[in-house]
């Protein structure tokens, strides 16, 4: 990944994530945007750790296949 596109990303994710925490601590009564961002969130953790996993799993498969 080049330079440039590293520093877009960590931007984008940024400005996200200062818009989510806005959002979080903006005076909402019923809590409905909180359960909202609440669950994206969970979403979000969910699949980084499925393809954390999947990565893993290929890692260790070239692992031994080279040992082998």
């Amino acid at each position: 990944m080049k330079k440039e596109t590293k520093i877009i990303a960590g931007v984008l994710a940024g400005a996200a994530l200062g818009a989510a925490v806005a959002l979080i601590l903006s005076s909402d009564k019923t809590g409905e945007t909180r359960d909202k961002i609440a669950d994206w969130f969970c979403d979000l953790i969910d699949s980084s750790k499925d393809k954390l996993s999947d990565v893993t799993d290929k890692v260790k498969d070239s692992l031994s296949k080279v040992t082998a």
